[in-house]
């Protein structure tokens, strides 16, 4: 099985504030997207677990127009903290590059569903 790193160009990680993570994940080409965008490795479920957060908290945004998955998820502790080891959020995607992933087995709701309902979530996730 391929893992992140053969499937996406680059995989990044940034700030979304001072309480929120986001994972850009930039996927070669649209078919490539389209393959693995519904892979259960890159559900709000398995975000959540790799990175110690509540899967219900987790948001995900797909872009297919630009071959991008975002995944944003809740900091453990505010940024600047005491307990603060990554301040700007830029070595978190490094957890992910190793991640195994097995196609889709099912549709993607969110794929399915209409461009505007796209958006998951609310809340202050960018």
């Amino acid at each position: 099985m391929p893992e992140i790193r053969d499937v996406c160009r680059h995989v990044r990680s940034k700030n979304a504030g001072p309480f929120w993570i986001t994972l850009d994940l930039f996927f070669h080409d649209r078919a490539t997207f389209d393959a693995w965008v519904g892979a259960s490795a890159l559900r709000e479920d398995a975000i959540g677990r790799l990175f110690g957060a509540p899967a219900g908290m987790v948001r995900r945004f797909e872009v297919p127009e630009l071959c991008v998955l975002k995944l944003s998820y809740p900091r453990p502790t505010p940024q600047g903290g005491e307990l603060e080891r990554d301040m700007h959020g830029g070595q978190q995607y490094v957890r992910l590059l190793g991640v195994e992933l097995a196609p889709a087995t099912a549709p993607s709701p969110e794929r399915d569903a209409p461009q505007d309902a796209r958006v998951n979530g609310g809340g202050d996730a960018p």
